[in-house]
């Protein structure tokens, strides 16, 4: 999974079995089980047991699974129940703040998503990063701006949340990670704002999203897609790179090794071949 695209995580809870294939069947790169923010306390072993009969009996789907936080009673359950699966391909886990929970994780086998949503989990975030086992991390904006004290929503409150995006994307880049994904965006109906929060957050440098629901599996995969004209751009780009001049001109434009990394990552963001 390291080396794979992932621009959309769907959630689905693990309380609604019956929406599994149907969020299998959305289109999203990956779906999330969630055992974790999405069942309420007194259901966490009937989540667990719904889970545990989807993968027995459709032995060929593909999941991850959100575990319950590190300090939480079910969390070994959990971690049991995602060893025993070889339908479970990874393990998102939520509220991390050291890399020895990272590593706790990790022993069920599978690759871990950690997901910082505190202070402490972003003062520890380089050797969460470095944990073994880890893949790619993404971080709970609403939670961790709660905990930062910050006014959710608020021009004032992204400006310090993106300097938690700034530290996922330096760890992620020093730890050899896959990119990170940008946290959910929560107002369902609002695809407008998820286009514009999924632009800037591909602007930034982040692969994908976070998603809450199926409607917004679409926009984000239309959102991140590069347009017909980076496109031609691209292939230009390194078709003129293929006679091995370090540098050489393109409309005009100087071209020399960044660029060309700019012109194989949107081919490589559309899915195409690069020479």
């Amino acid at each position: 999974m390291t080396a794979s695209i992932i621009r959309s995580a769907l959630f689905v809870p693990a309380t609604r079995p019956e929406r599994i294939p149907k969020a299998l069947a959305v289109g999203a790169d990956v779906v999330i089980v969630d055992l974790e923010d999405a069942v309420a306390e007194d259901l966490k072993r009937e989540a667990r047991t719904n889970l545990e009969t989807f993968l027995a009996e459709n032995p060929e789907a593909r999941l991850l699974v959100r575990i319950n936080a590190p300090t939480h009673p079910e969390q070994a359950e959990d971690l049991q129940l995602c060893a025993r699966h070889p339908g479970v391909i990874g393990v998102l886990l939520p509220k991390v703040e050291s890399a020895v929970q990272v590593a706790l994780a990790a022993g069920c086998g599978k690759p871990v998503w950690p997901i910082v949503e505190s202070a402490r989990g972003l003062a520890h975030l380089p050797e969460i990063a470095h944990a073994p086992g880890v893949e790619r991390l993404s971080f709970g904006a609403l939670d961790l701006g709660l905990d930062l004290g910050l006014a959710s929503g608020s021009a004032a409150a992204e400006r310090m949340l993106d300097q938690a995006r700034y530290a996922l994307l330096l760890q992620s880049r020093l730890a050899g990670l896959a990119s990170p994904l940008e946290s959910v965006f929560p107002d369902i109906k609002n695809l407008p704002g998820l286009a514009r929060a999924t632009a800037e957050a591909r602007d930034m440098g982040f692969g994908g999203l976070l998603c809450i629901h199926p409607s917004q599996v679409a926009v984000v995969h239309e959102t991140l897609m590069p347009s017909p004209q980076e496109l031609d751009w691209a292939q230009r780009i390194l078709a003129a790179g293929a006679s091995g001049d370090g540098v050489f001109v393109v409309d005009g434009q100087m071209v020399d090794a960044p660029v060309i990394g700019r012109a194989r990552r949107l081919l490589q963001r559309a899915g195409q071949a690069i020479p």
